[in-house]
């Protein structure tokens, strides 16, 4: 993936590219997940702290996938781990740690970038994030990944400049007159800009079944 400024983004996923052969990242896997159970039978503050130093770098390299900057992606995984600690869900976790917190960025990175496209900006609840990192599917893993190539495409396919001017307004969070003022262009030049784009998008993505593009406007 590249970030708004064209650079690349080294590809650090473990979920896409193994970093130890398969045998021994499936026993690193649990060994750390015994490792982290054994730290919250002694207190959630430690079990909390160890599961922190395990994968707050892994989840900050997943999510970058995801998203363009490698700032919302550390808000993002920041934003998982404060949500499960005021939650209280690391007590009632079914399954591994680490596949409870993978899914759960998946799910916020996926509602960034919904709310970035669209520019309604709806706060994710503690039981969204809680249902994501239970319940994900291999179908749900399927569509987010699809989902995320996709929007990916339709934005690298924009031309240059209606390409940088809806990066800057969804993914920087810039007003259209301060786009105007920085690229030394009309305001009506940017808004017709960033109706081509949303009109793209709209054009990729309302087929695919997607209800939260039918909010593009």
């Amino acid at each position: 993936m590249t970030g708004s400024e064209g650079k690349s983004i080294p590809d650090q996923d473990p979920y896409r590219r193994p970093l130890l052969p398969d045998t021994d990242r499936t026993a690193s896997i649990v060994d750390n997940e015994h490792i982290v159970r054994a730290a919250f039978a002694d207190s959630p503050e430690r079990g909390f702290e160890m599961l922190f130093r395990l994968y707050y770098q892994p989840l900050c390299s997943h999510a970058v996938r995801f998203v363009y900057t490698r700032e919302v992606a550390e808000d993002i995984v920041g934003e998982v781990f404060y949500q499960l600690w005021k939650s209280g869900s690391y007590v009632t976790v079914r399954h591994s740690y680490r596949t409870y917190l993978y899914a759960a960025v998946r799910h916020r990175a996926f509602n960034y970038l919904r709310d970035e496209l669209t520019g309604n900006r709806t706060p994710t609840s503690l039981d969204d994030v809680g249902d994501a990192g239970q319940d994900e599917t291999p179908q749900t893993l399927i569509e987010y990944d699809e989902t995320f190539q996709r929007v990916e495409k339709a934005i690298h396919e924009l031309p240059p400049q209606c390409q940088r001017i809806f990066l800057m307004s969804r993914f920087e969070n810039r007003k259209n007159q301060e786009i105007a003022d920085e690229l030394g262009l009309a305001l009506k030049t940017v808004e017709a800009h960033m109706a081509r784009a949303l009109h793209q998008l709209r054009r990729v993505f309302l087929p695919m079944g997607l209800l939260f593009f039918q909010l593009l406007h």
